[in-house]
């Protein structure tokens, strides 16, 4: 088995930022993989109101939100998704919903 971490970070503002792809255009990922998803909210404060998605393909059919989560004023530890196996076509997005634009980090870590 082989892990792959991808650390990065992006100003995230009200368009959906998609993390596997860096980008705010999405593109979905067809890797198997076993995929964790970390990412530092430690930089909301009162106010912002930002929603972590993540999105999968059943049977390559139509892709459906999995994960949808949202993280309200300021945060003292990290959001660490669940392992979940993947590959049909997935991603991860935060979008903020309100207040301001923060730098958030993340990292996407997949054994495969």
């Amino acid at each position: 088995m082989a892990l792959t971490f991808i650390n990065d970070s992006a100003t995230i503002g009200a368009t959906e930022y998609f993390l596997a792809s860096d980008s705010t255009t999405k593109v979905d990922q067809t890797d198997d993989c076993i995929l964790q998803i970390w990412v530092d909210f430690g930089a909301l404060a009162s106010g912002d109101d930002y929603e972590l998605k993540v999105y999968e393909k059943i049977n390559a059919g139509t892709q459906r939100v999995i994960i949808d989560n949202r993280f309200v004023g300021a945060q003292s530890s990290p959001f660490v998704s669940p392992s979940l196996i993947v590959g049909d076509g997935w991603e991860v997005s935060v979008a903020k919903l309100s207040g301001t634009d923060r730098s958030i980090g993340w990292s996407l870590r997949k054994a495969t």
